[in-house]
């Protein structure tokens, strides 16, 4: 089961992330109680191992703000959230990182429909952290694609059986207050995800 925390922004859940195994840590670079700037993003990537993947997660921007801030802070993927057209995609192919489509269950759920490298089906409303019908996507989207929105330690694990999906991201589901991250809620997430 791959598995993506996001919204870190202390070194010690960086750490506790990837000790316990996450396959990829995101960095919120756009408005939310999360957003860190592109240089304390850079800050926070740099000890990460080559093998963990670290996003931007962006949401609204155009692709010129999102390149520079990728750029600047030297994440290893790109994450645009909510309805971004295929043409931001496109335009930041040239990039070289892989590309990270985020929607909610409304929108085309075939990774790859927008040249993205990954996809993430979220709670309808996104961020809210509130759980929603996770087995009404099942058998829907398809390739490398994964299920968030309201999951955290305690449901992790019934979510990924009703939803079939191929990872999961979490973000509020291991915090103590909205951008409060705590390493072991963190630990506890990453081992109920994979049946541990």
């Amino acid at each position: 089961m791959y598995v993506k925390i996001c919204g870190l922004s202390e070194p010690e859940h960086v750490e506790a992330a990837v000790e316990a195994g996450a396959d990829a840590i995101g960095f919120v670079l756009t408005r939310s109680p999360r957003r860190v700037t592109p240089e304390r993003a850079a800050e926070l990537a740099a000890p990460i191992p080559p093998h963990v993947l670290t996003v931007g997660v962006f949401r609204g921007e155009t692709p010129e703000e999102v390149r520079a801030a990728a750029l600047a802070s030297g994440v290893r993927a790109v994450q645009l959230h909510g309805h971004h057209p295929h043409a931001d995609f496109t335009a930041l192919k040239d990039l070289g990182r892989p590309l990270v489509r985020a929607v909610d269950a409304a929108a085309d759920l075939r990774c790859g429909a927008y040249d993205e490298d990954l996809l993430i089906v979220d709670a309808p409303r996104p961020g809210s952290g509130e759980p929603w019908d996770w087995a009404a996507v099942r058998g829907r989207p398809s390739g490398r694609w994964m299920l968030a929105g309201g999951l955290d330690p305690a449901n992790v694990a019934e979510a990924v059986e009703a939803a079939g999906p191929w990872g999961v991201d979490v973000s509020s589901g291991v915090e103590t207050a909205p951008g409060v991250k705590d390493s072991a809620l963190i630990r506890a997430f990453l081992r109920a995800a994979r049946g541990g």
